[in-house]
């Protein structure tokens, strides 16, 4: 059985890289999928529509069902775009997959404006546009009495969670559409939207060009050997998170090779307390259990 059967699934920055993993993969569980990417470069110059028209070629040629767009997924008129394409095709929208983004590494004191807008703008609002057409499209729908069973799947970085050096705008960005999916889960799941994210770790052309990375993700010497780095070792997360089966919603998922793994949101640690307003000399003894790890994770309370 296919699991995303007559499924209709749409999957932004599709034209490369994950993104053609997990459209390909929608398609062959059964989905209808929109294969829509800019065929922009990897800092957000040109376009190249042919990169999504080959993608839907390939799942056509695979005996899928799959239609290609260049809509800008950053601006509400893309994301409209991509609706009003997914119902006219096939009719209805059940999956949206936020992949596209772009990157400007840079470290922090040399960025510029530009470097910091573009990152922002190419990543967390290609995740807020789309979101929010299709959300309110589910919306409206629930509202008017369907009975709506839809899936959203973001796409954040270890970068944004754990940190990366050069990569603060990149990393602000995707911390940003973690919280996005927490906070939207929350606020749409009464309408029947699920919204989880997931941090990939595999080969891309965004990864082979960090100096340091690109060695540790080249793809083994041995071909029998398991490709830890493929793209396509992310994609059945992706589409098990697409699928009914799958309730869960408002959390993100680590996904590398065959490791999968739950990011925990913040949370609150090691704790001091006064029954009253704490003077600096206080504070610079009372503070230290917290200024240090704690290396047994008790997250203790003084007080």
């Amino acid at each position: 059985m296919k699991h995303l059967q007559g499924k209709v699934v749409v999957v932004t920055g599709a034209g490369r890289g994950l993104g053609r993993e997990y459209a390909k993969l929608a398609a062959a569980e059964g989905a209808h999928v929109v294969v829509d990417d800019t065929g922009a470069a990897a800092d957000g110059t040109g376009t190249d529509p042919s990169l999504a028209q080959t993608v839907a070629d390939e799942i056509t040629a695979a005996g899928g069902s799959a239609v290609a767009s260049s809509a800008d997924a950053a601006s509400i008129s893309g994301a409209q775009e991509l609706l009003n394409l997914a119902l006219e095709r096939f009719g209805a929208v059940h999956g949206l997959v936020n992949n596209a983004g772009i990157l400007r590494d840079r470290m922090f004191v040399n960025m510029s404006e530009d470097e910091w807008d573009d990152v922002i703008h190419g990543q967390l609002r290609a995740a807020f546009a789309p979101c929010r057409v299709f959300g309110a499209h589910w919306r409206a729908r629930s509202k008017s009495g369907d009975d709506v069973s839809a899936s959203i799947v973001n796409v954040a970085s270890t970068s944004g969670l754990n940190g990366a050096v050069g990569q603060s705008n990149y990393g602000a960005a995707k911390a940003g559409i973690a919280s996005l999916t927490i906070i939207l889960a929350q606020e749409i799941g009464r309408y029947g939207v699920r919204v989880n994210a997931i941090t990939p770790v595999a080969r891309t052309r965004m990864t082979e060009d960090v100096p340091g990375i690109k060695d540790m993700v080249a793809a083994p010497e041995d071909p029998s050997a398991f490709d830890t780095y493929d793209p396509a070792n992310v994609a059945p997360i992706v589409a098990h998170l697409l699928t009914d089966a799958c309730d869960v919603t408002g959390k993100v998922f680590y996904a590398k090779g065959g490791e999968i793994r739950q990011f925990l949101p913040w949370h609150y640690g090691q704790t001091i307390v006064k029954d009253g307003r704490w003077t600096l000399d206080e504070l610079a003894v009372e503070m230290k259990p917290l200024e240090r790890d704690a290396a047994d994770g008790s997250g203790a309370t003084h007080g």
